[in-house]
C-alpha cells in the first residue's frame, strides 16, 4: 500500500491509541461480534464458513466477470462505446500496474459484501486531473466520515491509517471510488458480517461440533461404573485402556468387553436426535437470505428442479445482482465523471453472458428477433461470436406488417391467392397429421393420469386413512396442502406433463406448418418453435389448474372422511377410464387449427373462415359455418352466446376463440381465404 505515502495528508485530529482505542480495535481484542452460538465471528473468520464464503464468492465473481463499458451517448438515438475515454481502459482492461479490471473489481465487491463498503483509491495525473490508477483499500484500515464543511454543506472524509507501515492519510469523496451496500446513513453499508454474526456463528458452531465429534469421540459414548471404589491409578488405567480400543473415528464402534462388574452408561444424546444434519443445512438457508441469492447458487440444490431453476436464476439477475450492478455503474457515474460529462457518458455492465440459455432456447430467441425485423443475420453472428458474412446485415419484416395508410390487400401475394386452390389438399393433411399424433397424445395422457392416481392416493392414505390397529388423525388440511404441492404451477404433475407434451407438440406444431405454409404459397418456411413452447405450458397449465380444482372440490364437498376418500378415489378411477380420449380429441382438433392459423398469419394471410364438419346435429357449428373474420379476430367473443336450436338453447363462450373447436367435440376447422 506505499501508493498511499505520496498522498498522505496531515490528519485533523489526534490518532486513537492504547487509551482511546478505535471501535474495531475494541472488538477485535473482545473477540469479534458477539452471537449467541459462542463462536468468535469476525470478517476473517466468516469466511472460513463455507456457505457464506460461498455466496460472497458467488455475487463478487459474477459481478467482476461481466464486461464493464463505458458508453457515450450519441446526438440523436443510440449509444456507443467510448474507448477513447480515459477511464475506458481503467474500467474494462486494467485499473493498475497490479491488477486487472476483474480482480479489482471483485476484491472490493467481497468488501462491499463482507464490511458493507468497497472503497477504492484514486491516482490522479497532478497536471490534467486525469485519473491514471484506481486501487483497493483494506477495509479494517479505513474509517469513514461526514464533515460539515459549511452552512448546509458536508463531505465524506476517508482515513486510512496504517500502523505497521507507517501510512496515515486523509482522503476526501473526490479522491475514492466508494461502493456502498444498504445502510442507515446514505453513506456507510451495514456490515452483513456483523449483522449476520449469529447466523454465521451458529454454521460455524456445528462444524465445530462436527469436526470435534469425529476427531475426538469415543463410541460408544458414556460413562464407565465399577460397583467398588477404585485407586486413583486404577482409575486412570481404566481410562487409558478403554481410549486406546476406542477413541478416534478409526475405532469407533469397536465391540467392547467389560470385566469385574463394570457397567456402561450411555449419556448424551445422538447427533440425529439434536437435529444436527437439519441444523447445517437450514444455516446454508439462513446465509442464502441474508446473501439475497437463492440456494442453488451456493451448491444447495435439495429444492431445485429442471423446471424452477431457471427461473431462479433470472430472479438471482435481476434482484440479486442487479442491485449492485446499479450501485456499480451509479457510482462510477457520480465519482469518476465530471459534472459536464454525465450527460454524455454512462456506465454499463453487459449481463448477456449470464442470461445466455442453452443452444436451442437461444436459437428460438434469435429467431423472433430475426423474424419481427430488430435483429439482422450479423447481430445474431456476433452474439454467437462469430464473424459477420456478406449480405447479413438486413433486416427482415413480416409480410402482414404494413405501413398505416396501405391497405392489405394492396400487397396481396400471388401466393395467397393460389392458396384458395388448396384448402382440400390442407384439411386432409392436417386429418392425417391430426391422425398420427392422437395416439402419442393419449399415451402422454395416460401415463400423467397412472402417476396422478399414485400420488393421490399415497396422499389419501397418509392424510384420511388410519393405519390398521389404531386409531389415526385424518386430516383434511394436510390432504390439502399435499395437493397444493403437487399440483403447484412447478410441482411434480407440472413437471412431467411439460416432458411429455413440450417436444410432442412441438414437432407435431412443426409438421402442421410444414404443410400450413404451403397450403398457402409461402416463399419462406415458418417457425412455429417459440409459438409451440407457449401453446404447450398454457395447456399443461390448464390441465395441471383443472385436475387440480376436481380434487379440491371432491374433497371439499364430502361431509365424512370416509366420503371425502370414496368421492376422490372415484374421480381418479373417472380419468383413467374417460380422460385420454377426452384430451386427445381436444387437443387433436385444437392444435392443427392454432398452428394452422398461427403459419398463415405469419405468411400474411389476412382472412380465415370457419368450415363447419361433422355437425350436422350441432346447432352451434351451423350458425358459425361460413363466417369470416379478419385473422386477429375472434369468430367467438369471451361472454359472447350462440343460439341453438331450442328456445333458451344457449352456448356461452369462456374464452375467446380464434379457431376450432368452439365445444367439446366439435371437429371444424379454419381455411384461409
Amino acid at each position: 500500500m506505499g501508493f498511499l505515502r505520496s498522498v498522505a495528508r496531515a490528519t485533523s485530529g489526534p490518532l486513537s491509541g492504547i487509551a482511546t482505542p478505535e471501535k474495531w480495535v475494541e472488538e477485535w481484542f473482545s473477540g469479534g461480534s458477539a452471537n449467541s452460538a459462542g463462536i468468535r465471528v469476525d470478517h476473517d473468520t466468516a469466511l472460513t464458513y463455507a456457505p457464506f464464503f460461498a455466496g460472497v464468492r458467488v455475487l463478487s465473481e459474477d459481478l467482476a466477470g461481466l464486461p464493464l463499458h463505458l458508453y457515450e451517448r450519441l446526438p440523436t438515438r443510440g449509444k456507443q462505446r467510448a474507448e477513447d475515454h480515459p477511464l475506458y481502459s481503467l474500467l474494462h482492461d486494467q485499473p493498475n500496474p497490479m491488477m486487472t479490471s476483474v480482480q479489482l473489481r471483485e476484491t472490493l465487491q467481497g468488501h462491499a459484501l463482507t464490511w458493507g463498503n468497497g472503497v477504492a483509491q484514486l491516482v490522479t495525473n497532478k497536471r490534467t486531473g486525469v485519473i491514471e490508477e484506481i486501487w483497493p483499500m483494506r477495509p479494517d484500515r479505513l474509517q469513514i466520515q461526514v464533515r460539515r464543511t459549511g452552512p448546509g454543506a458536508f463531505r465524506r472524509v476517508y482515513q486510512y491509517r496504517d500502523e505497521v507501515n507507517g501510512i496515515k492519510a486523509t482522503l476526501l469523496d473526490d479522491e475514492v471510488l466508494h461502493v456502498a451496500g444498504l445502510g442507515f446513513d446514505g453513506v456507510r453499508g451495514y456490515s452483513v458480517v456483523e449483522h449476520a454474526a449469529n447466523a454465521i456463528g451458529l454454521g460455524l458452531a456445528t462444524e465445530h461440533y462436527g469436526a470435534k465429534y469425529f476427531s475426538n469421540g469415543s463410541a460408544p459414548a458414556g460413562a464407565l461404573t465399577h460397583p467398588q471404589n477404585l485407586s486413583p491409578e486404577a482409575r486412570k488405567r481404566m481410562a487409558d485402556d478403554w481410549e486406546n480400543i476406542h477413541k478416534g473415528i478409526d475405532r469407533a464402534h469397536r465391540v467392547a468387553i467389560l470385566e469385574e462388574g463394570v457397567t456402561w452408561q450411555q449419556v448424551g444424546i445422538p447427533n440425529d436426535n439434536a437435529q444436527f444434519l437439519e441444523t447445517r443445512k437450514m444455516q446454508v438457508t439462513e446465509i442464502a437470505r441474508w446473501l439475497r441469492i437463492p440456494s442453488h447458487k451456493i451448491n444447495d440444490l435439495e429444492r431445485a428442479t429442471f423446471s424452477n431453476i431457471e427461473q431462479q436464476q433470472l430472479d438471482y439477475i435481476s434482484s440479486a445482482l442487479n442491485i449492485w450492478l446499479v450501485r456499480w455503474e451509479q457510482s462510477i457515474v457520480t465519482q469518476l465523471l465530471l459534472p459536464e460529462e454525465r450527460r454524455r457518458f454512462y456506465a454499463e455492465h453487459l449481463v448477456d453472458s449470464l442470461l445466455r440459455g442453452d443452444t436451442l432456447a437461444r436459437y428460438q430467441a434469435y429467431a423472433v428477433g430475426r423474424q419481427w425485423g430488430w435483429l439482422s443475420a450479423n447481430d445474431v453472428r456476433e452474439k454467437e461470436n462469430l464473424n459477420p458474412v456478406e449480405g447479413g446485415d438486413s433486416y427482415l419484416v413480416p409480410l402482414n406488417m404494413v405501413p398505416a395508410g396501405r391497405s392489405a390487400g394492396e400487397l396481396e401475394s400471388n401466393a395467397i391467392r393460389r392458396a384458395r386452390l388448396m384448402r382440400g389438399r390442407g384439411s386432409a393433411l392436417r386429418d392425417k397429421l391430426a391422425d398420427a399424433y392422437g395416439p402419442k397424445i393419449r399415451e402422454s395422457v395416460a401415463a400423467l393420469v397412472a402417476f396422478e392416481a399414485e400420488k393421490v392416493t399415497a396422499l389419501v392414505k397418509t392424510h384420511l386413512e388410519p393405519e390398521r390397529g389404531r386409531v389415526g388423525t385424518r386430516s383434511l388440511s394436510g390432504f390439502l396442502t399435499g395437493l397444493g404441492v403437487l399440483y403447484a404451477s412447478d410441482g411434480p404433475v407440472a413437471e412431467m406433463l411439460t416432458e411429455l407434451w413440450l417436444p410432442l407438440f412441438t414437432v407435431f406444431a412443426a409438421d402442421v406448418a410444414t404443410d400450413a405454409a404451403e397450403e398457402v404459397g409461402a416463399e419462406e418456411d415458418v417457425d412455429l418453435s417459440v409459438w409451440a413452447r407457449a401453446y404447450a405450458l398454457a395447456h399443461v397449465a390448464y390441465q395441471v389448474a383443472t385436475s387440480y380444482g376436481q380434487l379440491r372440490n371432491a374433497a371439499q364437498g364430502a361431509d365424512t372422511p370416509e366420503a371425502i376418500v370414496t368421492d376422490v378415489l372415484a374421480r381418479l378411477a373417472k380419468w383413467e377410464q374417460e380422460k385420454p380420449d377426452q384430451v386427445t380429441r381436444w387437443e387433436t382438433a385444437q392444435l392443427p387449427n392454432a398452428a394452422a392459423r398461427e403459419t398463415w398469419r405469419e405468411a400474411g394471410v389476412t382472412r380465415i373462415q370457419w368450415v363447419a364438419r361433422g355437425s350436422e346435429n350441432c346447432p352451434y357449428c351451423r350458425k358459425l359455418d361460413g363466417s369470416v373474420r379478419a385473422i386477429e379476430d375472434p369468430f367467438v367473443a369471451k361472454g359472447d352466446e350462440i343460439d341453438g336450436d331450442e328456445e333458451g338453447q344457449k352456448l356461452t363462450a369462456k374464452r375467446d376463440t380464434f379457431h376450432p373447436p368452439v365445444h367439446a367435440g366439435c371437429l371444424c376447422e379454419v381455411i384461409p381465404l
